[in-house]
């Protein structure tokens, strides 16, 4: 599965832990992440990360663009509820649109990535809608 990793800055150390804890589930699939997210997740746990700008730059747009072709199958966007801004809100759109799973807080990304390790979201057995 391609899932994509973001978080708002003061969630960033949140998302760490999170990658850090499932690092062998996550290290499964193929993982991209915006600019700065990615860096420090990829250095704390040795994951392989494909890299997007930083998210004011256009890296949140790049994700969503991925999202809009068919191209990602989860996102974890762990957000600070006192900060959203309109990129915040197209992406999660977007999500539901294409029907992708997405966790913004750290219960919902354990829920998944739960269901990810157990076979759950394996959208090659699940049919998309068109």
């Amino acid at each position: 599965m391609n899932i994509a990793l973001t978080a708002h800055d003061a969630k960033k150390e949140l998302l760490v832990q999170f990658c850090i804890a499932y690092c062998g589930i996550l290290s499964r699939h193929s993982i991209c992440a915006t600019g700065a997210t990615g860096k420090i997740v990829s250095e704390a746990t040795g994951l392989d990360i494909q890299r997007y700008l930083s998210g004011p730059q256009g890296g949140d747009q790049q994700i969503a663009s991925r999202i809009s072709c068919d191209e990602i199958d989860m996102l974890i966007f762990f957000c600070d509820p006192n900060k959203s801004d309109m990129r915040d809100l197209d992406i999660l759109r977007l999500c539901d649109v294409h029907n992708i799973p997405y966790a913004t807080n750290i219960a919902t990304a354990e829920m998944l990535i739960h269901g990810l390790s157990r076979g759950d979201l394996d959208w090659r057995n699940i049919a998309k809608p068109l």
